[in-house]
């Protein structure tokens, strides 16, 4: 696989990458989020802007030398299943996503956030997830064992102290690794349609309420493998009645811990294997080096204690399985957010590598179809550049949002009680958003990269065509696009009467009132103040009959409008910062997202209009053709 230069992927030009990288995000972590600030409250206060630099070094070498070589290889290399020495399939991974997790391991990014007796460095979750990012502008296919932290994360808010001892703390040592168990193959997205049951067995089990387990889970990320000891399934099934039925919906849904081998009261192997057997790998588009996985639950090939079904161990109440699994999924969806930014980050760097180093054509105008005259490099040609513009304008500003959810994160949790209860509500309205926006328009980066490169960018010779496989599978998991749309329209904007989209105006007035004053900056600021306007006429009207089934066809347009309105008050904010810097300091890197900024309210902002005249007029188009019509 060859870089835009032509070189090998692991030549220097990787290491410029980083360097590029680096600096961008050390912009918008320190000089935009004011990360240092963090430093003052108890919980961060063993910390410094020199810690906090220590990490990034840390994983920016563990990315560069154990993740970003070996993309392509686990590419190809796609997980393949051998019969183990119990009999059952096991999943065969390259020896290097076992370097690449053990190396994570070690560094202790596992724990990076949590707190210091669960052996972790209590850092802000910004940090935490800026350090994350190295990783997956890398390889995001080979760092899918990061979902342990959502699972253990979900473990210390629901669990017991047991639980939380035993099957969380392991896997924030890296011991084990964790997956999560929602779907199953004829439900999909539809949770409430599951039929995984759980029947009691023993109340007093030291690990929690002990439950055996009967079906089956598809789309698994990571649910076999011999990467760690064990594995640790968090599972949704429904207890059924005294009457041996199922509750219907998803009242009737509880989270149970199911590992994949029985374990002692002490976090000890016990030696035996749990009912969960693989049934078969999934081979996909994209991320081909993260095994996805059918897993059966009770199936009888493995019997612990001589009696059927997978053991369980209930997590919180029965009943609240949905509420306790979604702690792990907000936390998942903002991490797909960011993967998705990070694909799309990484087809960018690649594309401009591309277009810096490939003289084709000649200019425009006067002379330029003179073939007596040099070539010009391929980014002199301005429909190049837009197509470069285009990728820096999603893709940092991605980033940005990424990284301001994050923050909204630590402001939650460290705040005061206001500005905890702001960030709280902020991050339910933002994180269908920060999920489902970089995964489209990261991807039409990823997009435009291939198309920079022409025929190359189609062959696996260039490292283009891969990103956009791996981003694709961003659109659907963690909630589809339309689920999150549904979400944000039908749930986020109205909750709590409203007060959580009006909480988000305030900021975007705020940024709005800052870069009024600023010359450069004040027709965007106007533009923007116009189009929170119409963002908010729309969502009045969507709603204006009180009918879901009147504002809801529209959702996804909603969202997309939504989203940009979102992403151009980050661009804005960010510029607003930048307004605030030595003007002599980093000229270039100003310039260019002065001008990503430019191309965005210019090129992007003005779809908005088109969006929210079909969510305003509660456009029936789409709802009312009939199926024989299609």
């Amino acid at each position: 696989m060859r870089c835009g230069a032509g070189h090998d992927c692991s030549c220097t030009c990787q290491i410029n990458k980083f360097m590029s990288y680096r600096n961008t995000l050390d912009h918008l972590v320190y000089d935009w989020l004011k990360a240092d600030s963090l430093n003052t409250r108890p919980r961060f206060a063993d910390h410094s802007r020199e810690t906090f630099a220590a990490v990034f070094d840390t994983c920016e070498r563990i990315a560069r030398e154990k993740f970003a070589p070996f993309n392509r290889l686990v590419d190809k290399e796609e997980p393949r299943t051998a019969v183990d020495a119990d009999g059952a399939l096991k999943v065969v991974l390259p020896q290097a996503t076992h370097d690449a997790r053990a190396a994570y391991a070690e560094s202790g990014m596992f724990a990076a956030a949590q707190d210091y007796e669960m052996g972790g460095m209590q850092l802000p979750y910004l940090v935490e997830a800026a350090a994350n990012s190295f990783f997956a502008v890398s390889s995001v296919s080979i760092g899918w064992n990061m979902l342990s932290v959502g699972n253990a994360n979900a473990i210390l808010v629901c669990g017991s102290a047991a639980q939380k001892q035993v099957f969380a703390a392991n896997q924030l040592n890296g011991r084990w690794a964790g997956t999560m168990c929602l779907s199953e193959p004829q439900a999909g997205s539809s949770l409430s349609d599951i039929t995984t049951r759980a029947v009691l067995e023993d109340e007093g089990d030291a690990l929690g309420a002990r439950y055996r387990l009967r079906g089956n889970k598809m789309w698994i990320s990571g649910g076999e493998h011999e990467v760690t000891e064990n594995i640790v399934h968090l599972v949704l099934a429904k207890i059924p009645d005294a009457n041996g039925q199922l509750v219907p919906g998803t009242r009737g849904i509880s989270l149970f811990i199911v590992p994949k081998h029985m374990v002692n009261a002490q976090g000890q192997l016990a030696g035996q294997r749990n009912d969960v057997t693989l049934a078969g790998l999934n081979h996909k588009l994209g991320w081909a080096g993260t095994p996805n996985t059918l897993l059966n639950f009770g199936e009888g090939k493995f019997q612990p204690d001589g009696q059927p079904g997978a053991v369980g161990y209930l997590v919180g109440k029965p009943g609240d399985g949905l509420r306790n699994m979604f702690h792990m999924m907000n936390e998942a969806r903002i991490g797909v957010g960011l993967a998705a930014t990070m694909l799309g980050m990484a087809g960018y760097y690649a594309s401009l590598d591309y277009a810096k180093n490939r003289p084709q054509g000649r200019p425009m105008g006067a002379g330029g179809k003179d073939a007596s005259q040099p070539q010009v490099k391929l980014i002199e040609h301005a429909d190049i550049k837009r197509m470069l513009l285009a990728q820096k304008s999603y893709c940092e500003g991605a980033l940005a949002l990424e990284l301001y959810c994050a923050r909204l994160v630590d402001e939650q949790h460290t705040g005061d009680a206001q500005s905890a209860d702001e960030a709280r509500l902020l991050l339910e309205v933002l994180t269908p958003i920060a999920k489902s926006w970089p995964s489209e328009w990261c991807l039409e980066a990823n997009s435009l990269a291939i198309q920079i490169h022409g025929g190359y960018g189609y062959t696996r010779d260039f490292p283009v065509e891969q990103y956009w496989r791996d981003n694709r599978l961003n659109m659907i998991h963690e909630g589809t696009h339309g689920i999150q749309a549904l979400d944000l329209l039908g749930r986020k904007v109205l909750m709590e009467g409203g007060r959580g989209l009006q909480l988000l105006a305030a900021r975007i007035n705020a940024t709005v009132e800052k870069a009024i004053q600023i010359p450069a900056l004040a027709a965007h600021a106007n533009t923007l103040s116009a189009a929170l306007a119409q963002v908010g006429s729309a969502t009045k009207a969507a709603w204006a009959t009180g009918d879901p089934a009147d504002a809801l066809p529209n959702a996804v347009p909603y969202m997309q409008a939504f989203g940009h309105l979102v992403l151009a008050w980050i661009w804005l904010d960010v510029g607003v910062a930048d307004a605030a810097q030595d003007a002599s300091k980093n000229i270039a890197a100003r310039a260019g997202r002065t001008g990503a900024m430019a191309y965005f309210y210019h090129y992007e902002l003005p779809k908005l209009a088109a969006w929210l005249r079909v969510v305003s007029l509660r456009d029936r188009t789409c709802a009312d053709l009939p199926e024989a019509a299609f």
